[in-house]
């Protein structure tokens, strides 16, 4: 069955340290739109920002609040090694389904070292791993070698989120992994539906952040064998794509959004990303009424 995950934007105070009511507004929202699962400090969660025990007390905030409504997963990468590993095993104490973990970044990183790295990290988690396969940001990439030697090592790495921006890489990993036991999702939204053909588990698509009503239905019509919904609720996703590249940090102009649609939140983003020209926040706004116009017609 496949899933849409949304890596959910943290709602930050002018301090920016977690407003947790604004998050509720968020979280409510994502689980009224019918998502399957909330990721918690994703790249669009803007984790980088948070020490240790900040993420600890957030991860905590969403078991109590979200509860059993959906799934959660957790972003549990730190600078320091030792803090992902801490983290993750908290995460699955708590009862999160698993910890997603970008590699090592800044530093340079070969394939041997990815290993070193990830295997490791395996070996001392408690619980589940999802690799997090992010190369324009980690400045490196899991090769399909990679990946398989680190499943054939370790039953926990159980899946990986690709964002990159063409399918040519994700399709080397379906080469290698076992769809029936190995989740890989897309990490951008428009790779969804090469995604699914290939017997892939579904997308963490930012985008679900701001229409969760239309990735939820397509994920739904997946399921259902219901191609021309499913092929009409792609077309509008892939209307919404232009978000993303509109400024540096395409959480700031989705927070932005979420406001235009109702949500009562603050829509601080971490320094220095914090802001947009009003064209853009105005177009970013226009283009996710249109499809949500557009959406009224398939419902």
């Amino acid at each position: 069955m496949a899933k849409i995950i949304t890596p959910t934007v943290t709602i930050f105070n002018d301090y920016e340290t977690p407003d947790y009511e604004g998050c509720k507004k968020v979280i409510d929202f994502l689980i009224e739109g019918g998502v399957d699962g909330i990721l918690v400090l994703g790249s669009t969660g803007e984790f980088t920002v948070l020490h240790k025990d900040e993420k600890r007390r957030l991860f905590e905030f969403y078991r109590d609040y979200v509860g059993d409504r959906v799934e959660l997963y957790a972003g549990t990468r730190c600078m320091p090694f030792k803090d992902t590993v801490e983290l993750s095993n908290l995460a699955t104490e708590m009862g999160y389904k698993g910890s997603l973990v970008i590699g090592p970044y800044y530093y340079a990183v070969d394939p041997e070292s990815y290993f070193i790295y990830y295997n490791e990290l395996a070996k001392n988690a408690k619980g589940d791993i999802y690799i997090y396969n992010f190369p324009a940001r980690s400045g490196s990439s899991i090769t399909p070698d990679l990946l398989k030697r680190l499943t054939e090592a370790n039953d926990n790495i159980v899946g990986l989120k690709d964002s990159v921006p063409t399918f040519d890489h994700t399709a080397s990993l379906f080469k290698v992994i076992d769809p029936n036991r190995f989740q890989l999702y897309s990490g951008f939204d428009d790779n969804y539906l090469l995604n699914i053909q290939n017997g892939g588990a579904g997308g963490i698509g930012g985008l679900s952040n701001i229409v969760p009503e239309i990735w939820s239905r397509m994920v739904r019509a997946t399921n259902e064998g219901d191609k021309d919904t499913e092929a009409r609720c792609y077309a509008l996703i892939i209307s919404l794509m232009p978000i993303y590249s509109m400024c540096t940090n395409s959480t700031f102009v989705m927070k932005q959004v979420l406001k235009h649609r109702g949500l009562d939140i603050n829509t601080r983003c971490i320094f220095p990303f914090n802001e947009a020209p009003a064209e853009v926040v105005e177009k970013a706004c226009r283009l996710t009424d249109e499809a949500l116009e557009r959406f009224k017609a398939i419902e």
